[in-house]
């Protein structure tokens, strides 16, 4: 296990999931619409669509080149030009798994705010304790961070090539975070 890494498990991401949607509904922001940003946002999504009922739409994002170097602006891969008209006016609640440099997650609320939404607010699993590259605008009222953990790097499930080693080693990291 690599301690410089910090790992998930469906399990985690499933109750940060589960809180992050009591937060949701505490707050009384109840949004129209879920926007996924691809890949890390599909499966929190997805999740949180169990608790908050409402249509996901996907967006692909890419801020790494195929070689996994950050490249000078996000750009677009996937888009909802499609569906512009079923977000004017609408309360967004756009969804990814870490809030890492802030450029993907600000390039992609900047498209949004394009269609006139009533509201934009933003989920991430995990937010990186560290200076963003980028602000969100002033639109951004609602921010719901599962976690906020030092910069490092995460580990999620869906990227794990054997899931019971993966889950090993979250609960070994776990462990030696209780010591």
């Amino acid at each position: 296990m690599d301690a410089d890494k910090f790992y998930v498990s469906y399990n985690t991401v499933h109750k940060l999931v589960k809180g992050l949607a009591e937060r949701i509904t505490e707050s009384g922001f109840d949004p129209d619409v879920i926007v996924a940003i691809g890949s890390g946002g599909f499966i929190p999504a997805r999740m949180i669509k169990t608790f908050i009922n409402r249509p996901i739409y996907a967006v692909g994002i890419s801020y790494y080149g195929m070689d996994n170097k950050h490249k000078t602006h996000p750009t677009k891969i996937q888009w909802i030009d499609e569906v512009a008209e079923q977000l004017k006016g609408k309360k967004i609640l756009l969804i990814d798994e870490v809030d890492d440099t802030r450029a993907t997650l600000a390039y992609c609320v900047g498209e949004l705010l394009s269609y006139e939404p009533e509201e934009i607010a933003v989920l991430v699993l995990h937010n990186k304790l560290k200076k963003k590259d980028v602000e969100f605008p002033p639109e951004i009222k609602r921010y719901y961070p599962a976690l906020e953990i030092e910069d490092m790097w995460i580990k999620y499930p869906w990227d794990a090539i054997d899931i019971d080693e993966h889950t090993a080693n979250e609960a070994e990291m776990l462990k030696n975070m209780n010591k």
